[in-house]
């Protein structure tokens, strides 16, 4: 990309998050607009404008953002989201103390040298390097001394980013704690989850043979169980009867609203029984929806007695009553056999996966190296249309697979409009799709809780996002005539990768700016989320709950969201180096994220589940690996320059993992597991034990004739004795 399509993509990006801004400014002041712009504060009982201003001032959202304390954003949306901008301003913090030394020091190096210049003339050809080429690490000559200056900037990019990941992982480990020990009590620290549950004898119910278990096991401490049962069809039948109540509340909104001063009576609304109420008899809908409900109630209550009793799934929510106690059960090993009685930490209420807790150890363990597999297959194909995507950001490629558009795209104007934008926006387009099946892969697994599954499903995208656009991208450029090298010498895919990076600094520096501008300026305007709240509020809205589920916005997304960060971090540590223009563009994208993204928590996202931050060792670890992977390319890119000191550069990959196992051996065990010294924290009021127990019944169980805790226990267990509360 020359340096006039750069000129040209940067400037537009600009110019439309500045519109998007604006936009934002105006759209938000707007007092029918607050539910899409202010719907977290209005979700917890909040006046949105209460001690503040609806000035037209664009900026005046950042100062909101930065007098906003993270106890501020802890209570509008939980520690999850303060660690998430901690890790924004994590990486922010190692790129900006890095661009400090870098940039002053490496642009002048690299463009008082000639290598490209030299090059061009030996090659007998003209203009096929950019201005911005000769600022990066190509234009120095091989065997340089000026290679010193590189080599000691990788180096100091190493050691910042050591230091800064440090104080990170201990404040995070900080926040986590004081979350853990909070002192209001939350349902998930008094329970375990216990799965793999042996099979019962003949005269023993499941739910009296764990009540035994464990009331011999904690004779002080244990308070009750609550065995997993089979859920599918009550569920189903619970779904249907809110469907059919949602359906009821909508018709009458109707009828109320047909009534006029000309037609008092009004009209009844009416529909079909058929699919999709497009076919079948035409029915008054009032009527057929108070039929059916009244129909599936009775069904619901036969089928929760069936559930509770024969339904049983060989896995239970153990309850404890201190978090102490509780937390002490989940680290230890209760059962000689592996495969028995395997106990974890319980999840929050509103995170469990319920038909995934009762799946067998082995059948987790197959469903893992399935999954996995699939995963690796899905990495290693997608190369292929990663190549023909990226294939786009070089136009003689282009004009190679299709001769074709030779004539089209020589045309100066299309030539600058397509190296601008069609292959970034494709790119971002095509990594849209992944993430829903990556999610399902990891629920199938086994694991029991969606801020689990959330956590694995980062993981996969991540490696996806690295090998297949990191990688892909950087090396398709030379893919069709190097793809039989790396079959055959995998080795020489270090020497391929750092042979091409340079030559696609400007497409990776386009895409960050594309992603910080347009990203960021769709997501602070939420223009999409605008229009189709104000269609289905004019057009299929008649409720207030309709109205409510309209604009409720849901949260931040993390599966989807932190990989696609990751990349940006990858991408940007592997060419601090290489093209030390990137770290701006980086700096810029964390800053401006971290200042969007506060924004967005502390007035828009609404959580729907709380894992107190224990997202951030999968985050800290893919720093790591992202700074590994830049380190092992600056390793072959200083080899190809033929530099004899390069070999020093090894030195850090070691250090680099040694690393990562004292972090993990110094932080990690208090994010797997609750230590007890926080767990037994006082807290500020006895728990309520059977609210505790109560918030764990599923909602297809809650119903009137269930909602007394102990009806629902009697309902799991035939035996008469029973365990006393404390």
């Amino acid at each position: 990309m020359d340096l006039t399509s750069f000129i040209t993509s940067f400037t537009t990006s600009f110019v439309i998050f500045i519109v998007l801004v604006l936009l934002f400014t105006w759209l938000s002041r707007k007092p029918g607009n607050s539910v899409v712009y202010y719907p977290n504060p209005i979700s917890r009982g909040l006046d949105p404008f209460e001690n503040r201003k609806r000035s037209m001032n664009p900026v005046g959202w950042i100062r909101e953002a930065f007098v906003a304390s993270e106890a501020d954003v802890i209570a509008a949306s939980g520690v999850d989201a303060a660690v998430y901008l901690v890790f924004l301003s994590t990486v922010l913090g190692i790129l900006v103390f890095s661009g400090v030394l870098l940039l002053p020091a490496l642009l002048p190096v690299a463009g008082t040298d000639d290598a490209l210049k030299l090059a061009n003339q030996n090659s007998k050809t003209a203009g096929n390097y950019s201005e911005l080429e000769k600022l990066a690490m190509g234009n120095v000559q091989a065997k340089n001394t000026r290679l010193w200056a590189f080599m000691l900037g990788v180096y100091w990019v190493s050691i910042v980013t050591y230091y800064i990941l440090w104080r990170s992982y201990k404040h995070v480990s900080n926040l986590r704690a004081t979350a853990k020990s909070s002192p209001e009590p939350k349902p998930e620290d008094f329970a375990i989850l216990v799965r793999d549950v042996p099979s019962r004898p003949s005269d023993q119910s499941l739910k009296d043979r764990v009540d035994s278990y464990f009331r011999r096991l904690h004779p002080d401490t244990f308070y009750r169980s609550m065995v997993v049962t089979n859920l599918k069809k009550v569920n189903k039948i619970y779904n249907n009867i809110e469907g059919y109540k949602k359906k009821l509340a909508h018709a009458e909104a109707v009828f109320a609203e047909s009534k006029t001063t000309g037609n008092p009576e009004g009209a009844r609304p009416t529909m079909r029984t058929g699919l999709l109420g497009l076919v079948g008899s035409k029915v008054d809908t009032i009527n057929h929806c108070n039929e059916k409900i009244k129909e599936l109630i009775l069904k619901l209550e036969a089928e929760q007695k069936i559930t509770l009793q024969d339904k049983q799934e060989r896995a239970a929510l153990v309850f404890f009553n201190n978090r102490a106690a509780a937390a002490s059960a989940a680290q230890t090993i209760h059962a000689q056999m592996v495969d028995t009685w395997m106990v974890s930490e319980a999840p929050e209420p509103r995170a469990v996966i319920w038909p995934n807790l009762s799946m067998r150890l082995y059948m987790r363990q197959i469903r893992q190296a399935i999954v996995y597999t699939l995963v690796f297959l899905t990495v290693v194909f997608y190369m292929i249309p990663i190549a023909f995507i990226s294939a786009f950001t070089t136009l003689d490629n282009l004009e190679k697979l299709a001769p074709f558009l030779k004539k089209v795209v020589e045309q100066p104007e299309i030539k600058t409009v397509l190296e601008a934008y069609l292959p970034q926006i494709v790119l971002i387009v095509f990594l849209a799709l992944l993430p829903a099946f990556l999610m399902f892969l990891s629920k199938s697994e086994g694991i029991p809780s969606e801020s689990h599954a959330v956590r694995a499903a980062a993981g996969k995208y991540f490696y996806f996002i690295v090998f297949n656009v990191f990688l892909g991208v950087t090396i398709s450029g030379t893919l069709w005539s190097s793809l039989k090298r790396i079959i055959n010498h995998p080795g020489d895919l270090i020497t391929l990768l750092a042979t091409s990076l340079p030559g696609n600094a400007t497409f990776f520096l386009t895409f960050v700016a594309l992603k910080f501008f347009v990203g960021y300026g769709l997501e602070l305007s939420r223009l999409v989320p605008l229009i189709i709240f104000h269609l289905k509020k004019k057009f299929l809205c008649k409720t207030e709950e309709e109205i409510k589920e309209a604009w409720a916005p849901g949260d931040l997304g993390f599966a989807t969201r932190v990989p696609s960060d990751m990349l940006i971090v990858t991408i940007v540590l592997c060419y601090s180096v290489i093209a030390p223009l990137i770290i701006p563009f980086g700096a810029i994208y964390f800053g401006l994220g971290w200042l969007v993204a506060k924004n967005q928590v502390l007035r828009v996202y609404v959580p729907s589940y709380e894992s107190n931050g224990r997202m951030w060792p999968h985050m800290h670890t893919r720093i790591l690996a992202a700074l590994i992977i830049y380190q092992i390319t600056m390793v072959g890119f200083m080899i190809i320059k033929k530099f004899v000191y390069a070999p020093f550069l090894f030195l850090l990959i070691p250090i680099s993992f040694v690393y990562a196992a004292i972090t993990k051996n110094r932080f990690y065990k208090s994010f797997a597991a609750t230590p007890l010294e926080v767990a037994a924290r006082e807290l500020k009021e006895v728990p309520n034990m059977e609210a505790i127990y109560a918030a764990y019944i599923p909602p297809c169980l809650k119903t009137e004739k269930l909602e007394d805790v102990e009806l629902f226990e009697d309902a799991q267990s035939h035996a008469t004795s029973r365990t006393t509360s404390f």
